[in-house]
């Protein structure tokens, strides 16, 4: 049995929630990023890994 077309759910999401979302509401936060570059023994170690293997 064939369901008519309107009758799929995954057609069109239901945005009604995200059109009432007040975003006055959000916190405002600071992002910080962390890139932190390995130390010089760290790199000796992993050479020395691929040198044994």
């Amino acid at each position: 049995m064939l369901l008519p077309h309107r009758a799929k759910m995954c057609d069109k999401p239901d945005l009604s929630e995200v059109e009432k979302f007040d975003k006055k509401k959000l916190k405002k936060t600071n992002t910080e990023e962390k890139n932190t570059l390995p130390s010089k023994e760290t790199i000796e170690q992993e050479k020395e890994c691929v040198k044994s293997s």
